[in-house]
């Protein structure tokens, strides 16, 4: 079972790569998604006895967090000691049905996978990208988004460039979404082939 993983920075068009890769029958574990999960369960109590005061009604208030971290940005290592184990958990039993399935391929999409040295935990690497101009403008237009997040969260992500550098796969997403879907079969097929060649 070849892992692939899928990473980007942000408004790269990942989580619409993502699905792409769903759509196309590859079983896809979004960490994102399972973080989402988590500040509404498991992580959430762990998460406001380190930073009181954001969780709200059992699930973590992100808009509190983000004000917290922004005002202290050391905060961002003990979030991660406390998120990861559990989104690894995660990975893990994901891996584990996938495989007990008979899954050829799965997609480990991991936002940080360069920056939180997750390069073992896959076989082959899959960067989205576009052009910076396009990625400002998606960035920009979400909700509660301002210029100064934007730089930190950017500050924060390896540069698109040197992420292109160490890709086994590279999908532009800035030409729209069936010529990524394209690009998104190609690199199946192109998986399926070296599999079948291995005897795998």
């Amino acid at each position: 079972m070849i892992r692939l993983g899928l990473t980007g920075s942000i408004g790269m068009g990942k989580s619409t790569t993502a699905r792409l890769f769903a759509d196309a029958g590859i079983p896809t574990n979004d960490a994102d998604a399972v973080v989402h999960e988590l500040y509404a369960g498991a992580a959430a109590p762990l998460v406001d006895a380190a930073f009181p005061g954001t969780m709200k009604d059992g699930v973590v208030d992100r808009q509190e967090l983000a004000r917290q971290l922004a005002a202290d940005p050391a905060g961002f290592k003990i979030l991660e000691g406390i998120v990861h184990p559990l989104v690894r958990e995660r990975e893990r039993q994901f891996l584990e049905q996938a495989r007990a399935k008979g899954a050829d391929i799965v997609v480990l999409d991991i936002p940080l996978l360069f920056e939180s040295k997750a390069e073992s935990r896959v076989d082959k690497i899959v960067v989205v990208s576009c052009d910076p101009q396009i990625q400002r403008t998606r960035v920009l237009a979400r909700p509660n988004m301002t210029e100064d997040k934007f730089n930190m969260i950017l500050s924060r992500q390896m540069p698109d460039a040197e992420k292109r550098s160490r890709a086994d796969y590279v999908i532009d997403t800035g030409h729209g979404v069936e010529v990524a879907r394209e690009r998104v079969e190609e690199i199946i097929a192109e998986l399926r082939g070296r599999t079948a060649f291995q005897g795998n």
